[in-house]
């Protein structure tokens, strides 16, 4: 068996594992609630930074004497400075807690506690009176949530500025590339590949031009609200100083300068934020599906693009290649579109002064971040960078389709341009073949006029 220590709360003793750091606190969550994933580490992380600058806040106030704040610092810097899979070990709780997070600040508050207990024994640090002091998991909990969703932006919009790049070449090396265009999932005009790829270029420039005008409302924190947002028991000015330090750890504009009220009660600016990444998702599930249609093959489909054989596409058909990349993507696309309904639903329900849904919240926005950049990244690099166009089938297809007739249409209408098209179609020949039969045009009239590369506009 386990050998274990008597800690007691406000509640009575309870036993906890003789070499955990956290207290009785977490011992009793640990048990309380088993479903779900664990509280992720940037979470736990950020929750740290704010004990480190509330300790600094709080002696320079002068309401915590200096050589605590210093060994709650130095508590803090041990903690971490540990890798992840070691951190994780202090840090046990799920996600499906109390809708406050109280569970998982008490977690930190424990933690920091006895890892100060163990640097000097001789100066007691309390979880409650001295590394919450100044705070209520109510206005800690929101401000992580904050802090992390604004760095993972910043490595989502990195990873979609990096497919940006890649995009904006292909569409640049393949500028002068006729294809058919595609509308209504039928044969349109021409265009070149580039144009196509512009297109994508564009819509995941417009997708970060959103997010970053969206993403300074993750900026403004909770912290200094208390449980309430009265900041009852706060040091004087003591969000403020926070979100100070808190700026010049992270390297971001924060300031406690939002309604408490509404930064306890309510998360819009998750929800808000969020729903630029949805919006993103979407275009990204566009994306990745025109590209595997495109190279759909490479017999019997379009077959314009070839993508790069990562690996076996089957466990029975021997060659076959499949777009995994593309079906990775989408799949983590549909699964944010799902995660902001999550996020919309969690974040309208703030009743009265405290939104307890809260956990769920920055999980679920965590989730969509994670997924997104990591195949985002493994998209680009291993699909799109690799991507191989089909100029001589792209080519061919021009030359085959019905819809190069409507290059005629000025000159000698729409209703004989439609005409050669049905011709065409139900001989089964080429335009040409169809437009000279009609009698409407010459062969040198077809020739001017019927120019794929010029009805590109390039």
């Amino acid at each position: 068996m386990t050998k274990t220590r008597t800690e007691s709360d406000t509640l009575g003793p309870v036993e906890i594992p003789e070499t955990a750091l956290w207290g009785p606190q977490t011992e009793r969550s640990r048990h309380n609630f088993q479903a779900g994933p664990l509280m992720p580490l940037a979470v736990i992380k950020a929750l740290l930074q704010i004990k480190k600058a509330a300790a600094r806040a709080n002696v320079a106030a002068d309401v915590l004497p200096a050589p605590k704040g210093q060994l709650i610092t130095r508590a803090v810097d041990v903690l971490l400075s540990l890798p992840d899979e070691q951190l994780r070990h202090d840090f046990p709780l799920h996600v499906y807690q109390t809708g406050s997070g109280t569970q998982t600040n008490m977690n930190v508050n424990e933690v920091v506690s006895h890892q100060a207990a163990k640097l000097n024994p001789d100066l007691p640090i309390l979880p409650n009176d001295d590394v919450n002091r100044s705070q209520s998991s109510n206005d800690t909990f929101p401000t992580a949530m904050n802090i992390t969703a604004a760095l993972a932006v910043n490595e989502l919009l990195q990873a979609v500025a990096d497919l940006h790049e890649v995009l904006q070449t292909r569409a640049t090396e393949y500028a002068t590339t006729v294809k058919i265009g595609r509308t209504h999932l039928q044969d349109a005009t021409p265009m070149t590949f580039g144009q196509e790829v512009s297109g994508w270029a564009a819509m995941l420039a417009h997708d970060q031009a959103a997010i970053k005008h969206l993403q300074p409302a993750l900026f403004r924190l909770a912290i200094g609200g208390t449980a309430v947002g009265t900041g009852l028991n706060a040091a004087p000015n003591f969000g403020r100083i926070v979100a100070g330090r808190l700026s010049d750890v992270y390297g971001l504009p924060l300031t406690a300068q939002i309604n408490k009220f509404a930064a306890l009660a309510a998360h819009s600016e998750i929800s808000l934020v969020h729903g630029g990444i949805r919006t993103l998702a979407a275009d990204l599930l566009k994306i990745a599906n025109d590209i595997r249609f495109l190279a759909s093959g490479p017999r019997a489909g379009y077959g314009e693009l070839t993508i790069p054989a990562n690996e076996p596409g089957s466990s029975i058909m021997p060659g076959k290649v499949n777009p995994t990349q593309a079906e990775a993507l989408t799949m983590a696309a549909v699964r944010v579109l799902g995660n902001d309904t999550t996020i919309a639903v969690a974040a309208s329900q703030g009743n009265f002064e405290l939104n307890v849904y809260k956990p769920v919240i920055i999980s679920t926005f965590l989730e969509s971040t994670t997924l997104l950049t990591q195949t985002v990244t493994s998209f680009t690099t291993k699909l799109v960078a690799q991507l191989a166009v089909n100029a001589p089938r792209m080519k061919a297809l021009v030359a085959h389709s019905l819809m190069t007739v409507t290059a005629l249409t000025p000159h000698i209408g729409y209703e004989k341009s439609a005409k050669i098209a049905q011709l065409a179609e139900r001989e089964g020949t080429d335009l040409k073949t169809a437009a000279l039969k009609s009698g409407y045009v010459t062969s040198a009239q077809f020739d001017a006029w019927v120019d794929p590369a010029k009805m590109t506009g390039i």
